[in-house]
């Protein structure tokens, strides 16, 4: 036979039976608090290199440094070559330039390079060097693309606008301008691709600094 459970005793039982069911219900309930993800660990070097420059003629805009591929960040490596110090040297295939130093060293940008078919290749000199270049189209250029480039016949002034950048070198061969530069971009993400109408491009921050370590004359080999 069942024991009859009197109500005042009833009331007690479900005071004990209830906080431990919603205390069971609450633990299966509740999540387990996640991980936050942890930032992108950002070399301060790196961060100072690519940072705004806000003391030129026109403003340049920091990197963020968590976006920049290592290899593609300006860095001081072991560098054989037979060419002499100041020489600028530019893998295409491997899209970096080299400028020579002494003792075996070379310090190397990433750059963009030009399409298949429109790279130059080559030795040139550093004939001309500009700050905040003016841009103008090559015939090539509009002719391939008219849409793109005819209104920009007459010219861009240099500006943040101007796909030139913030500095150029102009390269010549046989003193005659091969219609190529070393140049900035505003674009910082093409950097590594084979992605301009030819001419070798730099992030802003580091063709200020190779404009300013090479001098008119410079030899430039391209491979």
């Amino acid at each position: 036979m069942f024991k009859l459970v009197r109500p005042a005793g009833l009331l007690r039982l479900l005071a004990l039976i209830l906080p431990a069911a919603l205390a069971a219900c609450n633990t299966t309930a509740s999540a387990p608090p996640q991980p936050m993800a942890a930032a992108p660990a950002v070399d301060p070097v790196t961060a100072e290199r690519y940072a705004a420059v806000t003391t030129d003629k026109h403003p340049v805009p920091g990197v963020d440094p968590t976006t920049l591929k290592p290899r593609n960040v300006r860095q001081l490596v072991d560098y054989a070559t037979a060419e002499k110090p100041g020489t600028i040297v530019i893998d295409t295939n491997a899209r970096f330039i080299y400028l020579v130093q002494e003792g075996g060293k070379a310090l190397r940008y990433g750059v963009g390079v030009g399409k298949e078919g429109l790279e130059f290749k080559g030795t040139a000199t550093v004939n001309r060097k500009a700050q905040w270049p003016r841009w103008t189209p090559t015939p090539d250029m509009i002719r391939r693309e008219p849409e793109r480039y005819r209104k920009w016949a007459g010219g861009m002034e240099g500006g943040t606008d101007n796909p030139l950048g913030a500095r150029a070198l102009y390269l010549f061969r046989d003193g005659k301008d091969t219609l190529y530069r070393i140049h900035g971009t505003n674009e910082p993400q093409t950097i590594g691709q084979a992605i301009s109408s030819g001419c070798i491009r730099m992030m802003n921050q580091d063709v200020i600094d190779l404009y300013s370590r090479v001098p008119t004359g410079a030899k430039v080999v391209v491979l």
